[in-house]
C-alpha cells in the first residue's frame, strides 16, 4: 500500500479522494459517488456542516479538463473507514491516522487570542512602550478578534433554540416541511446583518449584540404565515 500524501489548505490538513480511492482499491467516481451521499445527508442537519467532513475541489486532467474531487478532513476519512471491513479497511486507517498525526505535529502552533493578548502586553513591556501604547495596541487586537469556540457554540445552541420556536418544535407540522427553510433564512439574514462570511467571524466585541438579535428575530412575513398555516392545518385536523 502506498503512503498517503496530504495537503495543507489554510492550516487544515487534507487528504485527497483521488488518493484515497487508490488506496483503498476503489474507483475514484464510486467514491465520489458515496462521499456525493454523505455530503448531501450532512447538509439536512444544522448541527452538522458537511465541510467538517469533505470540501468540494476539482483537479484538472492531462487533457487540460475539469475532474470532481473531494479533500477530506481526519472526519472525513474516519467516515470513509467506518464504511469498510476487512484487510483494507485496516490498513487504510492505520495509515491515515499515522499520516495525520505526523502533519499535525509539523503544523506551527496557532495562538489563542488570549496568548496574542498576552504576547502583546509582554513586547510592550520589553520594548519600554508607554501605557498609552500599550493601551492602543490592546484596544487594536480588541477590534479584530473573533468570538471563541464557547461563544459560537452559545450563538448556535440560541439560535437552534429560536428556530425551533418559531417553528413549533419537532412535532409540529411546519417541522417536517420548512424547518431547512427557516434555519437557512435565519442564518442568512444574521450574516447579513453582522456582515459577515460565517457566523464564527462575528466580532467579539457584538457578542451580546448577535444574543440579543437572536432573541429578536423573526422570519418574514411570507415564511411566517406559511408556517402559521401548517400548523392551523393540525389543529383543524384535531378539531374534526
Amino acid at each position: 500500500m502506498n503512503q498517503l500524501n496530504l495537503v495543507t489548505q489554510n492550516g487544515q490538513v487534507l487528504a485527497d479522494s483521488r488518493e484515497v480511492a487508490e488506496m483503498t482499491g476503489r474507483r475514484h467516481d464510486h467514491l465520489i459517488r458515496d462521499i456525493d451521499g454523505y455530503f448531501a445527508v450532512l447538509n439536512q442537519n444544522p448541527d452538522l456542516g458537511a465541510d467538517q467532513f469533505f470540501m468540494k475541489s476539482t483537479y484538472q486532467s492531462g487533457t487540460g479538463r475539469n475532474y470532481k474531487r473531494y479533500l477530506l478532513t481526519r472526519k472525513g476519512c474516519d467516515m470513509v473507514a467506518n464504511k469498510m471491513t476487512g484487510q483494507k479497511g485496516v490498513l487504510f486507517t492505520a495509515e491515515y491516522v499515522t499520516r495525520f498525526e505526523e502533519m499535525e505535529q509539523q503544523q506551527p502552533k496557532v495562538l489563542s487570542e488570549k496568548e496574542q493578548l498576552m504576547a502583546a502586553m509582554k513586547f510592550s513591556i520589553e520594548h519600554d512602550e508607554t501605557l498609552e501604547q500599550h493601551d492602543n495596541r490592546l484596544t487594536q487586537l480588541e477590534e479584530t478578534m473573533r468570538i471563541d469556540g464557547a461563544e459560537e457554540h452559545r450563538i448556535k445552541k440560541k439560535a437552534n433554540a429560536k428556530i425551533m420556536e418559531v417553528i413549533g418544535g419537532k412535532k409540529a407540522p411546519a417541522y417536517g416541511e420548512v424547518s431547512r427553510q427557516v434555519f437557512s433564512a435565519f442564518w442568512r439574514d444574521f450574516k447579513n446583518h453582522f456582515t459577515i462570511p460565517r457566523y464564527g467571524d462575528l466580532p467579539k466585541k457584538q457578542f451580546e449584540e448577535g444574543i440579543r438579535y437572536i432573541s429578536l428575530w423573526q422570519p418574514d412575513t411570507s415564511l411566517r404565515m406559511e408556517i402559521d398555516t401548517l400548523n392551523q392545518q393540525q389543529v383543524i385536523r384535531e378539531v374534526i
